[in-house]
């Protein structure tokens, strides 16, 4: 901690423990303490810490070839893009490292197809407040939320922003100036709240009405998070762009764009690259994951086990609201005690998130089972 205080930049206020292993819904701190992890990286390790099929996959394929540059054709590559296609209904895929470099691929296609169009002018990206898109120039002007943009100013240009879920507002801003309307179908670092279907449904009619691109942000809620394998497969609405990373990789960096029908063919040689993009070794760790997700039933886990959990949340003292799709959940308190909570919680083994002063996220592994729910529960009411 004091080498990482000294040399690392002070971008994160690290938590005082340090994590050196980790096996399922478990971790351990250099003390060889356990916690029970419902943060999972960020919602990043959807298959627990270290899944065995996972590190298999990277092993062999780290003794074989790690990267070679898109300059040349390997193998993981199209077979994860036919993978991801066939189980979303899009059409091609564009991989990076990244969920704000997804994003970036997505906007920058959707500023690219209206050039093709021949209308030049039609360049304003709507998003949402209190959305998070990413950490890149465009992609924190994305973001709806002004205090992680106030430092970087100036920001890119045209980009317009609608209350989450209001439908009206969304109405009276889209125009023919709309290139694209970004929405996630679950806003997660806010204090996860859901969409509602009108919401998304109306943003899909405009988005064909006005000739712009429907784009959902799924970095969070992609692979199975929300008790689907898609978030927008909870909303019967399709987009026409996609964004994944996070869970895709089980715990190894990996990010990817999905265009659908005619978005699919928008990028020529030039447009748009991403060195380490689709790596072999990435690539290798997602299919390992997107395949184990599909046949070990985890999906149908996460709506199950979630569903248990917000059951339980619920009956914690001074929980006013728990919201939430399958392992992507809140609970909000009516007093300001979410950071006293997770701070006794990590002292009682168990990893959370507060967000503010009232919100407490669970993101945790989709292989959660409700014994460690009762076990996480449990410590929480021993916290309050």
């Amino acid at each position: 901690m004091a080498m990482d205080n000294q040399y690392v930049m002070h971008t994160y206020g690290r938590l005082p423990i340090v994590l050196v292993r980790g096996e399922g819904c478990f971790v351990y701190d250099a003390d060889g303490k356990k916690y029970l992890d419902l943060v999972a990286g960020i919602a990043v390790n959807g298959l627990g810490h270290c899944p065995p099929k996972v590190v298999e996959a990277i092993c062999k394929q780290a003794g074989t070839l790690m990267h070679t540059s898109n300059l040349y054709h390997t193998v993981p590559q199209p077979q994860l893009a036919k993978m991801l296609v066939e189980i979303s209904g899009m059409s091609k895929a564009f991989f990076c490292n990244s969920g704000a470099e997804a994003n970036e691929a997505a906007m920058k296609l959707a500023r690219k197809a209206t050039k093709i169009n021949g209308k030049p002018e039609q360049t304003e990206i709507i998003t949402a407040e209190k959305s998070f898109h990413g950490r890149t120039l465009a992609a924190i002007t994305a973001t709806g939320q002004p205090k992680y943009q106030k430092s970087f100013a100036p920001l890119p240009p045209d980009y317009r922003y609608v209350p989450y879920n209001d439908v009206e507002a969304l109405k009276s801003m889209v125009s023919e100036k709309t290139c694209a309307i970004m929405m996630e179908p679950v806003q997660g670092e806010s204090g996860v709240h859901p969409a509602n279907i009108e919401f998304l449904q109306t943003a899909r009619k405009l988005c064909d009405k006005f000739g712009a691109a429907l784009i959902f942000d799924e970095v969070q809620t992609g692979l199975g998070r929300t008790g689907k394998m898609f978030g927008f497969q909870n909303f019967d609405v399709i987009p026409d762009i996609m964004t994944l990373a996070k869970t895709l990789g089980g715990g190894f960096p990996i990010g990817a764009c999905l265009a659908k029908d005619k978005y699919a063919d928008v990028f020529e040689p030039g447009d748009h690259a991403a060195t380490f993009g689709g790596n072999p070794l990435a690539c290798a760790a997602a299919i390992a994951t997107v395949t184990e997700i599909i046949d070990g039933g985890w999906v149908e886990n996460t709506q199950k086990v979630g569903e248990y959990f917000r059951e339980q949340l619920a009956t914690l003292p001074g929980v006013t609201e728990v919201r939430g799709l399958g392992l992507m959940i809140a609970a909000e308190f009516n007093d300001p005690v979410a950071r006293d909570i997770a701070s006794k919680a990590l002292d009682k083994g168990l990893l959370i998130n507060a967000i503010g002063d009232n919100i407490l996220r669970f993101v945790p592994p989709l292989i959660l089972t409700r014994e460690n729910v009762d076990q996480a529960i449990s410590i929480l009411m021993e916290c309050i």
